[in-house]
C-alpha cells in the first residue's frame, strides 16, 4: 500500500500562488493520505471549503476532517445569518472505510511572538488486510522545542493507553431498544499504529529522539516502547531526504520535517521512503511510504 504525508500549506504553493488543484498529483494513486494544513472558508483561500473540494477530487476515497481550532466566519445577509465556520486543521483520505475517528487537541503554550496557533492530531482506525491499525495525521507546533515535547509527550500516552482504553464505545448495549451499537462489534483501538505528517523537528533531534525511544547517553540503544523511523527502516540515511527548504539568512537550507513513524511490528513491513522534491503545491514537498499492510 502507497502512504503519502504532505503539508500542503492551505493550497499555496512555492510561488505564492494560491492553486489547491496542484496538490492531486501527488496524492491521487495513494492508499491513505495524511494532509496537514487544510482550511475551511479563509479569505486568503477565496473562502473555499478545502476538506470537500479535496474529497472531491478523491471520489474512491473516504476521508475525515478535524479543525484544531474553529472561530466565526459568519455574514449577515438581508437579515439572514449565512453560517460559516472558519477552521484549519488535518484530514486522512483512505481507499479503505475509515472505521472510527477522533480528533486530539494538542498542548500549546500562549506566545508574546511570534505567532502561536493551536495544532491538532487526527487518529483514524482502518481495518487493513493484515489487521487494524491507527492512522495519525499531525502537525506538531513550529515554534519551539519546549512546546513540541509537550505534545509528543501527550501523544505517547494516548498511544499507551489505546488498548486499555478501547475504541469509541465498549460493553454491552444495555439499552438495545435505542440501537446505540447499530449491531456493530466493538471497534478496535490496536496497539499497532502509523504517525504520519509535519513534525516540524529533524532527525537526530530531541524531539524524534522522543518519538523513537534513543537513549540520549548510550548510542544507538532504544527502548522497547519507541516508534520506527519509516526512512530508517527502509534504510535512508538520515537526512539524506528532506521534505523543506528555505532560505535564511542567504543561505538555502533543506530539513526534513515531515516524517512517518510506525510501531516495531510494521517496521518489517516497510518497503521504501521517497520525497518527491520536484512538487512545487506548497511549501513542503509529500513524503511517500510503500508498506505492506
Amino acid at each position: 500500500m502507497k502512504l503519502v504525508s504532505f503539508n500542503i500549506q492551505y493550497g499555496f504553493g512555492s510561488d505564492g500562488r494560491y492553486d489547491l488543484s496542484r496538490i492531486l498529483p501527488a496524492i491521487e494513486d495513494a492508499d491513505i493520505i495524511c494532509l496537514q494544513e487544510v482550511e475551511r472558508h479563509w479569505t486568503r483561500s477565496g473562502m473555499d471549503d478545502q476538506p470537500a473540494l479535496i474529497s472531491a477530487m478523491l471520489p474512491g476515497h473516504h476521508w475525515v476532517y478535524g479543525p484544531a481550532f474553529d472561530m466565526d466566519a459568519s455574514v449577515t445577509v438581508a437579515g439572514r445569518v449565512l453560517h460559516r465556520r472558519r477552521q484549519f486543521g488535518t484530514m486522512i483520505l483512505s481507499r479503505l472505510p475509515l472505521e472510527w475517528s477522533r480528533l486530539w487537541p494538542l498542548p500549546k503554550r500562549r506566545m508574546l511572538d511570534p505567532l502561536n496557533t493551536q495544532n491538532a492530531a487526527l487518529e483514524a482506525m482502518v481495518l487493513a488486510p493484515s489487521g487494524p491499525l491507527r492512522i495519525l495525521s499531525l502537525h506538531l507546533a513550529h515554534v519551539g522545542v519546549a512546546e513540541r515535547l509537550e505534545q509528543i509527550d501527550f501523544l505517547l500516552a494516548q498511544h499507551a493507553r489505546a488498548v486499555a482504553e478501547g475504541g469509541p464505545w465498549s460493553g454491552t448495549d444495555d439499552e438495545p431498544e435505542r440501537n446505540w451499537t447499530e449491531g456493530q462489534p466493538e471497534p478496535a483501538n490496536p496497539a499497532r499504529a502509523i504517525w504520519m505528517g509535519d513534525f516540524n523537528s529533524e532527525p537526530h533531534s530531541a524531539e524524534y529522539r522522543r518519538i523513537t525511544g534513543d537513549a540520549p547517553y548510550h548510542p544507538g540503544a532504544r527502548y522497547a516502547d519507541g516508534f520506527c523511523d519509516a526512512a530508517t527502516v527502509a534504510r535512508t540515511v538520515a537526512g539524506r531526504l528532506h521534505t523543506h527548504e528555505k532560505i535564511i539568512a542567504g543561505e538555502r537550507r533543506l530539513r526534513q520535517l515531515d516524517h512517518c513513524f510506525v510501531t516495531p511490528d510494521l517496521a518489517p513491513r516497510i518497503r521504501s521512503v521517497s520525497v518527491d522534491t520536484g512538487c512545487f503545491a506548497s511549501d513542503h514537498y509529500p513524503l511517500t511510504v510503500d508498506i505492506d499492510l
